[in-house]
């Protein structure tokens, strides 16, 4: 199902946004208490810079379908602000992503 998926745009992004999603959580849930409760800044450096490839990744292939596909601004917008709200690129998979 993966290789299918890495075929289309579509399916890259639905990747990407998944990736994008779980490098979110696994900063705000375990690399920022490890910085803040720990004392281990590394975690946030690490994590942190995996994550904001994926983001800048996940806008470029939102961006790249949004164009193929011809999205609404309102389904693209809300594309685009679920990134910034944790677990919202699951939603957008979920609701927007499968078609």
């Amino acid at each position: 199902m993966l290789f299918s998926l890495l075929k289309t745009s579509l399916g890259r992004l639905r990747i990407v946004a998944v990736l994008e999603g779980i490098s979110f959580l696994v900063l705000l849930g375990i690399a920022m208490p490890l910085k803040y409760m720990a004392g281990i800044p590394q975690a946030v450096r690490i994590v942190g810079m995996a994550h904001g490839v994926l983001f800048v990744l996940y806008v470029l292939l939102l961006l790249q379908v949004a164009i193929e596909r011809s999205w609404s601004w309102k389904k693209s917008i809300l594309a685009f602000i679920a990134s910034f709200i944790p677990f919202g690129t699951f939603y957008a998979d979920a609701k927007w992503f499968r078609e």
